[in-house]
């Protein structure tokens, strides 16, 4: 089972989790900020729609589109 860290606090998901999955157990469902200050959230689910982009290890990656591993550091917030 991966432990990743999400926004600072540890979380331990299931082998095969998607980041976007992740976000809905362990935080608020939401993976990043709008310009205007609303809190998004995944939307399509394949990588279409954008909103689910979230900074991974450092970069800018789509939540649904990448698979939870080991040791990952997810941030939602800037």
């Amino acid at each position: 089972m991966p432990d990743l860290i999400l926004d600072g606090r540890a979380l331990r998901v299931a082998e095969g989790t998607s980041v976007a999955a992740a976000l809905a157990l362990g935080g608020d469902g939401c993976s990043r900020t709008s310009v205007s200050g609303q809190r998004r959230a995944p939307l399509c689910g394949m990588g279409i729609c954008q909103e689910c982009r979230v900074t991974i290890d450092g970069r800018r990656r789509l939540a649904c589109q990448t698979q939870c591993r080991d040791g990952m550091q997810v941030e939602t917030r800037p």
